[in-house]
């Protein structure tokens, strides 16, 4: 059912059709989605959402499209892990991994895009396009060619050589652009006027697109038994994921899925070599200022951030907090989820671990909160940043003793004797 009322301007509040729309005509404010809860909540339930796919297509009252056959390759319901054994070592009681790396190409991008390209194709585009920093480049690409859509994707030339391979698999055309994701990004703003009728899923289209991330917030409170965290950790690029986390969860009060209105603090993770949204909220300013990315978590370098003004509103506005991490701490906390939990993440993942165990250690999240840190891409995707720092525990002859003086210092025969 369709109960999507229109489109508001998030500055002026201003309304609009639900189009192809994005920007206010009026203040140049973005745009998004508004819904009619009354009629929402006069026909979901949590038993309807239960019998539903193991889709993010479950939530289909509460996304921006009504499709019987929506543009999917199953993206959503991914695990939600209880960390004990990580938890353990950050001095936390109840910590949870919200496991996006199961997703079907790796990331969480899958859920944005999945909606995005319903919506784009019941509008008529007949060609999907994006500005990447990798991750959504491959699920635009895939869901493309799920869809019988031709598909242009303009990536950063230095990306990851996963994502560039990933990404050109899939046969549509990907243009490398010498410069950062913010060059490729105007480049795109450009070709939006220039080729009205390709759907630019984070431009023209942005508005449905960042719907897809509410679907977080939903699985995490239905797999909470339709409870929510105290605390959520979230890595930030453009901000968008972080704000409509937040939106998700108080849209399952507005529509009567949750018992009692949430109050969930919102966090975000950002690394130190493009964090602009985690030096305002350290400086205590409302002034988001542009910066140069120079990190090794290329999924988050956006030096200029589209949603990070609304981010750090969301993150006050919830009591949390926003920090930055180096790239040595972010290889740290790739390595310590693997290592505890068995989950390997990209690099935007270890920037969520680091300052999750960042924001413990300076008693920013209490050991007594339910905790959720969101893990948002596959490390099989960014395999060279670990290059320097994981390998062979030991190179050895084809040999009993050869072996045994491998582990002589450690115990591990002893204690499996």
């Amino acid at each position: 059912m369709d109960c999507v009322a229109g489109l508001r301007c998030r500055e002026c509040a201003r309304t609009y059709p639900a189009e192809a729309l994005h920007v206010c005509d009026f203040c140049f404010g973005p745009l998004e989605v508004t819904y009619d809860y009354e009629r929402i909540a006069s026909v979901v339930t949590r038993e309807r959402i239960s019998a539903g796919p193991r889709t993010i297509w479950r939530y289909a009252d509460l996304l921006p499209v009504a499709d019987e056959a929506p543009v999917s390759l199953g993206a959503g319901f991914t695990p939600l892990v209880r960390a004990d054994h990580l938890a353990a070592e950050l001095g936390l009681r109840d910590l949870w991994i919200k496991d996006d790396t199961a997703n079907p190409t790796g990331s969480f991008k899958d859920r944005v895009v999945s909606v995005a390209l319903t919506k784009a194709r019941q509008l008529g585009f007949k060609v999907a396009a994006c500005a990447s920093t990798g991750n959504l480049a491959n699920s635009v690409a895939a869901h493309a060619a799920r869809a019988g859509m031709d598909s242009v994707v303009l990536i950063p030339s230095n990306l990851e050589t996963a994502k560039i391979t990933m990404t050109s698999v899939y046969g549509g055309r990907v243009i490398a652009v010498n410069g950062s994701y913010d060059d490729v990004n105007r480049l795109c703003a450009e070709l939006t006027s220039e080729q009205p009728s390709w759907a630019f899923v984070n431009v023209n289209v942005r508005t449905y697109y960042a719907e897809g991330s509410k679907t977080l917030a939903f699985e995490v409170a239905e797999q909470l038994g339709w409870q929510t965290p105290d605390h959520v950790v979230v890595p930030i690029g453009s901000g968008s994921q972080l704000t409509k986390v937040a939106k998700g969860f108080q849209e399952l009060y507005e529509v009567g899925l949750l018992d009692e209105e949430p109050s969930v603090r919102i966090s975000g993770a950002q690394a130190a070599g493009c964090a602009p949204v985690a030096t305002a909220f350290a400086e205590g300013t409302d002034a988001i200022r542009p910066v140069k990315p120079d990190t090794i978590a290329k999924s988050l370098a956006i030096g200029n951030p589209a949603d990070g003004w609304y981010a750090l509103d969301t993150i006050r506005k919830s009591s949390g907090a926003c920090a930055a991490v180096t790239d040595a701490e972010v290889i740290e906390g790739i390595r310590l989820l693997a290592r505890t939990e068995g989950i390997f993440a990209e690099t935007a993942g270890g920037v969520t671990i680091a300052t999750l165990a960042k924001l413990v250690a300076e008693g920013v999240i209490s050991p007594d909160e339910r905790v959720v840190a969101m893990v948002t891409g596959h490390g099989l995707k960014t395999v060279e940043a670990l290059a320097t720092s994981v390998g062979p525990t030991a190179t050895i002859d084809p040999t009993l003793e050869a072996f045994e003086a491998a582990l002589a210092s450690d115990d591990l025969l002893a204690r499996s004797a």
